[in-house]
């Protein structure tokens, strides 16, 4: 086999490899929920990685005990329920569990619970700060919620008083 046949195999290879991954993330979508998540955007803009906002979603977690203690994260699955995405304790968690849930105090009172790890979503070079809000709005991110793993987002909105979710183009 000449390294020419060799080289194009292993180009058709790594060309099958990428499809399927992406024939796996477009399957997802249209099969697993989709479900609108508040969010509470923080780093915008990082050189070493592209330009991007960095995304703590806030999930509810009614059957998980809320403790402001930032270091206390308990291993959780998610599922959506209403329109709203659902942390549960994992019923099988382990040291590779990824997906984790803590509490964190609001300024004005009360606590929530974020989301660990936080998701990136990447925007465009020249696009406007999407984290950058008036006090009225609120930014929300539409994701895929796979079997396992982290939310995959798809799109942002912002949501202002009792409007309901606008999808914005942030390019």
């Amino acid at each position: 086999m000449s390294p020419r046949t060799r080289g194009l195999i292993l180009a058709a290879l790594h060309i099958a490899i990428v499809l399927s991954l992406g024939a796996k993330l477009l399957y997802d979508r249209a099969t697993r929920p989709r479900v609108w998540v508040k969010t509470a955007p923080i780093d915008p803009n990082l050189p070493i990685r592209g330009r991007y906002v960095r995304l703590q979603l806030v999930v509810d977690a009614p059957s998980i005990p809320g403790t402001s203690n930032r270091r206390q994260a308990h291993p959780v699955t998610l599922r959506v329920e209403n329109d709203r995405l659902i942390a549960e304790p994992d019923p099988s968690p382990s040291p590779l569990t990824e997906l984790r849930v803590f509490w964190q105090s609001r300024p004005g009172g009360g606590t929530v619970a974020i989301l660990s790890p936080p998701l990136a979503f990447f925007i465009s070079e020249h696009a406007r700060d999407p984290s950058a809000r008036s006090q009225d709005e609120e930014l929300w991110v539409e994701v895929t919620v796979p079997k396992k793993g982290p939310p995959r987002p798809i799109r942002l909105g912002v949501k202002k008083g009792n409007d309901p979710i606008a999808p914005q183009d942030f390019g």
